[in-house]
């Protein structure tokens, strides 16, 4: 295949994640999970940042995944249940990862004290990476270890949103439904900061009625 095939055939994959997001029927989720059983591992394609949102009663079932972190501690969608959580996919060679870090760091902090979890899910590196990473950019939260597990968490969320573009952040809703996607990288802690706001405050006007 020709370079200019080759960014050609990038560039149609890049369109077809951007419309992917813009509904998740169920229809589109099977074939999403369809996609992903066949190529997920022909590598990854860098998104383009777009974001969706979905109402609480249009959303899915609560996504259960769980893994290995770089620690070597059992990490899973049980240990996040009842709580707004933020999960980020990425590998430390992703440029827009780490220009994103920063932000995910500054949202941690900022969430953490209100009960927000934060999960890491490392789509390609060995433990040795993502503790590098994890200490450049003073990481506090955990990462599944997704590539040496056999991608079973990208699996988990692959019949709702396409997870072949990295980096991709999920703000979970405190059932463990996926509330909000931004495929690529974020705009900035103050898109984070929204979604995580929009989730709790939504999980605040449930627990009172």
């Amino acid at each position: 295949m020709t370079a200019r095939r080759r960014l050609a055939a990038i560039a149609a994959t890049a369109a077809a994640l951007a419309v992917g997001l813009a509904g998740c029927s169920t229809t589109e989720g099977d074939s999403l999970a369809a996609q992903w059983q066949q190529g997920g591992d022909k590598g990854f394609v860098a998104g383009d940042g777009s974001s969706a949102s979905f109402p609480a009663d249009k959303r899915g079932e609560p996504v259960e995944f769980a893994g290995e972190t770089e620690f070597e501690n059992e990490l899973s969608s049980a240990d996040t249940l009842g709580s707004v959580t933020v999960v980020n996919f990425w590998y430390a060679g992703c440029a827009p990862c780490r220009a994103e870090a920063p932000d995910l760091v500054e949202a941690y902090n900022e969430f953490t004290p209100q009960g927000v979890k934060f999960v890491g899910v490392n789509t390609r590196d060995q433990a040795a990476q993502a503790k590098q990473f994890g200490v450049e950019f003073g990481i506090q939260y955990e990462s599944i270890l997704d590539n040496p597990g056999g991608r079973t968490v990208q699996r988990a969320f692959a019949g709702q949103i396409p997870l072949n573009a990295v980096p991709t952040t999920l703000i979970l809703d405190a059932e463990g439904r996926v509330a909000h996607t931004v495929v690529g990288q974020l705009a900035g802690v103050s898109q984070l900061r929204t979604l995580i706001t929009e989730t709790l405050e939504e999980q605040s006007t449930a627990s009172k009625n």
